[in-house]
């Protein structure tokens, strides 16, 4: 268990020389992967009942090469390809990705003016939120071709898909769902974990029923019950990815996505040089 909870305002400076993997990191975090157990928040009573509601142990069951210069803000895996959505002015992107090797099979810019963020597939398309331009862009899933655009009158952070409809952030302690047709707004929810409104809502995945979404500025993952808004559980990942390893301030955890065959998370962060598959294991006493 951790000691410490993540500062939303930086980062303990530290080596992965704290856990046996001296030197060359990233060559060596596959063969330091079963050995290292990321941060986790502690039990709070008043998330009640759901997944991690005591805290999780997240073992890291292996890694993969990320690109270093891609600002993710959107992750899923679907058939076993890995799809990723990247920001900042200019370098904003849609990209499929080889898993195990990290090398991009096909990419799309953005407009250079425009900030991709999060993104979801629903049947055969693609949505990409953009950040301030109040534009999504629609994509065939089979070839990511340009098909049609969308838009929603808020800022755009994360997205996911439920089944049914699109569950969308937008920086605050909001979450919109949304049609998967016209993306109207069919209903929202405030996020509280008892003590009160959970902002800064980015990145997201629907798992099990379940949203899990990413915190700005944190290395934590809070799990949602969409019914409420009601925080079930939380994940802190601090120690996935030392400190003097991140350029800024703000290359923070951002990125999940579910593999349903392994039941585990793949995660990342803005500017990371590494996706880390992890395996959670709830804490039960």
């Amino acid at each position: 268990m951790c000691s410490e909870q993540i500062s939303a305002m930086g980062f303990r400076r530290q080596s992965l020389s704290r856990y046996g993997c001296g030197s060359g990191w990233l060559a060596l975090l596959s063969l330091c992967a079963l050995s290292l157990v990321a941060c986790v928040a502690p039990w709070d009573p008043a998330l009640g009942r759901g997944p991690c509601a005591r805290g999780c142990r997240a073992q890291v069951v292996q890694s993969f090469p990320h690109d270093p210069k891609a600002f993710t803000e959107g992750l899923f895996l679907l058939d076993g390809v890995l799809y990723e959505g990247t920001g900042i002015e200019g370098q904003s992107s849609l990209r499929r990705t080889h898993l195990q090797s990290g090398a991009v099979g096909q990419a799309v810019s953005l407009p250079s003016d425009e900030f991709g963020e999060g993104i979801a597939a629903a049947g055969a398309r693609i949505v990409q939120l953009t950040w301030k331009h109040g534009r999504a862009y629609v994509y065939d899933v089979s070839t990511l071709a340009l098909i049609d655009q969308l838009s929603y009158p808020t800022e755009g952070w994360g997205l996911s898909f439920d089944g049914s409809r699109f569950v969308m952030s937008d920086g605050s302690s909001t979450l919109y769902f949304r049609s998967p047709d016209t993306f109207a707004e069919l209903g929202r929810i405030r996020v509280h974990d008892g003590r009160g409104f959970v902002d800064h809502l980015n990145e997201l995945e629907v798992i099990n029923g379940l949203i899990y979404a990413n915190v700005w500025l944190t290395d934590m993952i809070v799990i949602i019950d969409p019914q409420d808004g009601a925080v079930r559980g939380r994940i802190g990942l601090s120690d996935l990815l030392p400190a003097d390893q991140r350029s800024d301030r703000e290359d923070v955890l951002n990125g999940i996505a579910y593999d349903v065959g392994s039941g585990h998370l793949l995660v990342t962060g803005k500017r990371w040089p590494a996706l880390f598959e992890i395996a959670l294991q709830e804490i039960r006493d």
